[in-house]
């Protein structure tokens, strides 16, 4: 039995929200623009040459809408612009602005000082070992049968 009853995927997303709330809370306690948890997910997904709404929506796992809203909302802050794409006349590229680059460098630093954090309290080795097992491939998700449930 586990300790807490509660099963592996919940651990995890409760361990990105901590990374996710520390670093919001954070960077607004800067003086930094504020941005919703999608809106920093959507920066963290972003290309350093661009990235169109549609891949972005994908790589979130978000809708085309919900994505837009937010490329919008980052644009208004002046952290992203839209350009032309080069390789089709129809599509804009989503990138970050020299601001939303110095933004997303400061967020860098952040998540490295929170790293550190969270190895002094959980134990230097027990971070080392859970940064080891989060990198290991994986493989692609497999589709159990019946039998293997």
């Amino acid at each position: 039995m586990h300790a807490t009853g509660r099963n592996l995927p919940q651990l995890l997303g409760d361990a990105r929200r901590w990374f996710e709330d520390a670093l919001l809370a954070t960077l607004e306690a800067a003086g930094e623009v504020h941005v919703s948890p999608t809106q920093a997910g959507l920066f963290a997904v972003l290309d350093e040459r661009g990235t169109t709404v549609s891949e972005l929506a994908r790589r979130m796992g978000v809708t085309r809408q919900t994505a837009h809203q937010a490329v919008h909302g980052l644009v208004d802050a002046g952290l992203l612009e839209q350009v032309p794409d080069p390789s089709s006349g129809r599509q804009r590229l989503i990138r970050r602005t020299a601001e939303g680059e110095r933004t997303h460098r400061e967020a860098g630093r952040v998540l490295h000082r929170l790293e550190e954090e969270l190895a002094a309290r959980i134990g230097h080795e027990a971070a080392v070992a859970l940064r080891a097992a989060l990198e290991v491939p994986w493989g692609s998700p497999p589709v159990l049968g019946a039998q293997d449930a």
